[in-house]
């Protein structure tokens, strides 16, 4: 995973064959590297049709999700491995290099407690399990940590690392999220120091998910620090228009984000990629 990708949220929630056709349209237009699939419902994937896509348009791909509240790990780990199995496959089959996200649990998972060792168990052998299951796929797998209002269970980046460590998978690796680091850590830079052996992708969303660079993200401290630690992951921007109902109630985002698309491709993706290279992290 390297380059610079936007997340498909910009543009659909539903990666059926209409959604897939134009969110790759979309990206190849605004010559991304990649496209991040929001996999929220697995079983509905055409992957064939996915992979034909992408393939034609040269668009390589890593797959997000979280897990629906049926199957949290926290609870339900039998489910969980079974729903991630089948989440890992339809991204084998898509072609993606790697399934990420809150794949630990439910976007708006809440007990109103710290996680007990009994949750942190079963959200250790779901996770052994999906990363073997990935690593037979040749897949890579990822654990993005969010802030407090979206999970009780991995809030920073301090604590994915004690995830990854604790399973001890040569695929695992640390997502990160601009967004969530602005909210849960010391400083900007924090989970990117904490987290530099394990690092390997990473959310760009604005302090209010919508334009960046138009919200209080300190992305000169960000990009330093991507740049001290010499990172050479996935760049991803993830921002909203407006609030998807699917994942509106876990995100706790009720009101427009930003006032239309081109605002943010247009205004914010090109202060990304100008970040980015100034900091040597890309080039243009």
């Amino acid at each position: 995973m390297e380059g610079f990708g936007v997340h498909t949220s910009m543009w659909t929630m539903s990666w059926d064959q209409k959604g897939c056709e134009h969110a790759v349209a979309k990206a190849c237009s605004y010559d991304m590297d990649f496209l991040e699939i929001a996999l929220l419902d697995p079983p509905s994937v055409d992957a064939a049709h996915s992979r034909k896509t992408l393939e034609a348009a040269g668009m390589r791909t890593v797959c997000s999700l979280g897990l629906p509240e049926e199957v949290w790990a926290s609870r339900n780990p039998d489910g969980a491995i079974a729903f991630l199995k089948l989440a890992l496959d339809k991204a084998a089959a898509i072609g993606a290099e790697a399934l990420s996200g809150v794949v630990y649990g439910g976007i708006g998972e809440r007990s109103g407690l710290p996680p007990t060792k009994a949750e942190l168990d079963n959200v250790t052998r779901t996770l052994e399990a999906a990363a073997a299951h990935a690593k037979a796929l040749g897949l890579l797998f990822g654990i993005e940590p969010v802030n407090r209002y979206e999970t009780h269970l991995l809030n920073t980046g301090w604590q994915a690392v004690e995830m990854v460590e604790r399973i001890g998978a040569e695929n695992m690796f640390v997502h990160l999220d601009t967004y969530h680091m602005n909210i849960e850590e010391k400083g900007a830079a924090q989970a990117i120091l904490d987290a530099r052996d394990h690092l390997r992708y990473i959310h760009l969303s604005e302090s209010d998910r919508g334009t960046p660079g138009m919200g209080t993200v300190d992305w000169d401290e960000i990009f330093v620090a991507l740049r001290a630690i010499d990172f050479k992951g996935g760049l991803a921007m993830e921002s909203f228009v407006n609030m998807p109902p699917e994942i509106a109630f876990g995100l706790s985002v009720w009101r427009p984000v930003a006032r239309d698309e081109a605002e943010v491709m247009e205004k914010g993706l090109p202060f990304l990629r100008n970040k980015a290279a100034q900091y040597g992290l890309i080039c243009q």
